[in-house]
């Protein structure tokens, strides 16, 4: 196969992880006889500071005429100023919907050798396997905006296609896993809940009959994630939901720098990134987590290429490294030898035989 994969690493750590994910794309490439394009450019503050757009032209073109895009992270102090005149993260919501991905899919499950990384008790963690469904281009992050000196507002809007799209991708995606979905709203409040809960009703009656349904508010949500996270199979929800409960079930599988992402619309190009930040703190470390960028790359060869076999050696392979003790500072219990992006890496390259 050949395809073109625009890679835009970004800020912070986003480069150093984002490297290493380039590094195992290409080890799938060169072993499985594919040819992977792999063009770089800039994005989010880096882009700001060259040519004062978080995402300039070129970039968008390349990543309108690619097959994939893969997204390491954005951000920063140094662009989030109150009175920045323009933000990294303005750049990455215009990509979302320059590309049409609305759907984004969050995976979380626990790994055996890390049910002790998480804060929970094993008894909770064991059996973990979920899946956030984050509608990602409607909700208040793109409603009209006012700022005044007395007040401020951002306008939360949802259409009936917005709900219905993203509630089919739910349910298509439940129905090959535990026919289980969570819709999560806060519809004892807001009126855009009420819809969500009234479409997500009609077109689960209508179309999923087979799929279970249960409707979850946002905050009862947010607890039983802690209190009985292996009962959530598939869950569905609106954008701002969707940002703050899978930052919150990260911290089941043990830390934000393991999780993907795979950010879909109705065609199969896709915007791939681990769901952590750009992590300025930590950056040029050689410290950061790289496995869920490298994890966001299976997601990339399954869902943008069809690779269903390279992206199960990719996930295995990284599951290998964790079962053979390799922990990023992380992840890593106090006193225990942490390894360095660098070296994640190269263990799951290992593990794919290159």
């Amino acid at each position: 196969m050949k395809a073109r994969i625009a890679v835009i690493a970004g800020d912070g750590i986003g480069p150093e992880v984002t490297a290493e994910a380039v590094g195992v794309l290409r080890a799938v490439a060169q072993r499985h006889g594919h040819e992977f394009e792999l063009p770089e450019a800039a994005f989010g503050g880096i882009a700001i500071d060259q040519c004062g757009d978080p995402l300039p032209q070129a970039t968008l073109e390349l990543c309108l005429a690619a097959d994939a895009v893969l997204l390491g992270a954005i951000g920063g102090p140094k662009w989030s100023a109150p009175t920045a005149p323009v933000r990294p993260e303005q750049g990455l919501l215009r990509l979302r919907r320059e590309l049409g991905v609305y759907a984004n899919l969050r995976p979380v499950s626990v790994h055996p050798a890390l049910l002790d990384a998480s804060t929970l008790k094993r008894e909770i963690l064991e059996g973990v396997d979920l899946v956030f469904v984050r509608e990602l281009t409607g909700g208040i992050y793109f409603g009209a905006k006012t700022r005044s000196s007395t007040e401020a507002t951002d306008l939360c809007s949802y259409t009936v296609a917005e709900v219905e799209r993203i509630v089919r991708v739910a349910a298509r995606l439940a129905r090959t896993r535990r026919r289980k979905l969570a819709s999560i709203d806060k519809a004892n409040v807001l009126e855009t809940s009420r819809l969500w809960r009234e479409v997500t009703e009609r077109v689960m009656r209508a179309e999923f009959p087979d799929v279970q349904l249960e409707h979850l508010l946002v905050d009862s949500a947010a607890m039983h994630l802690i209190r009985r996270p292996r009962d959530f199979d598939v869950a569905v929800t609106e954008n701002m939901f969707g940002d703050i409960l899978t930052d919150e079930a990260s911290m089941l599988a043990g830390s934000l720098g393991l999780l993907p992402s795979a950010s879909l619309g109705d065609g199969r190009r896709g915007l791939y990134e681990p769901i952590h930040g750009s992590a300025p703190d930590i950056a040029g470390k050689g410290v950061a987590n790289p496995f869920g960028a490298i994890l966001s790359t299976a997601l990339l060869l399954r869902h943008s290429l069809g690779l269903e076999a390279e992206a199960l050696a990719v996930e295995a392979a990284v599951s290998a490294v964790i079962a053979a003790g390799l922990r990023t500072p992380d992840l890593a219990a106090h006193g225990e030898r942490a390894a360095s992006t660098r070296e994640a890496g190269a263990a799951v390259l290992g593990q794919l035989g290159a």
